[in-house]
């Protein structure tokens, strides 16, 4: 049963999302790490940051990830209107897979590349480069994402 408007949690009103679990952090914080570790050379890795959708409503994804951005310390940014070329979305106990795949299918429309639906009690990942095309990765393999060649060992996500 979805909540109501008047049931949401700021958070959650204010980002069009549910509130962040344990669990959900830890993986959350995991990958952040990982792919800073490996990746950060490459891509710049935005967890949390809005994103200016072509129809409304704007989104957040959990954790972004945009070819090598510079950073402006004197000028900040409150929305990124570049897609990224890959969202992550981690699953949380109230949001269903049918949610986070129509969320898919807006990032594909407007440009996203790839999409990691990311399943913390399954200790998997499913990346997407389109609605219905996907690899799905346990905690014992490495994910592999072909649009930006990132791969992570998902025993390092799910420790």
């Amino acid at each position: 049963m979805e909540a109501t408007i008047e049931q949401l949690s700021d958070y959650e009103r204010e980002r069009g999302k549910p509130m962040p679990t344990l669990n959900h952090s830890i993986v959350q914080g995991n990958l952040t790490f990982a792919l800073q570790l490996h990746y950060r050379t490459k891509y710049t890795f935005l967890p949390e940051i809005n994103l200016t959708m072509p129809e409304r409503p704007d989104t957040v994804p959990d954790i972004a990830i945009y070819p090598k951005l510079q950073v402006d310390f004197l000028h900040d940014v409150t929305s990124m209107t570049q897609m990224p070329l890959t969202v992550i979305e981690i699953v949380s106990p109230s949001k269903s897979n049918d949610d986070i795949l129509a969320k898919f299918e807006r990032y594909f429309l407007a440009g996203v590349q790839s999409c990691w639906l990311v399943l913390p009690s399954f200790k998997a990942i499913s990346v997407y480069s389109a609605i219905g095309k996907y690899q799905f990765f346990t905690d014992d393999t490495t994910l592999t994402d072909p649009v930006t060649g990132i791969e992570l060992p998902l025993n390092d996500i799910f420790a």
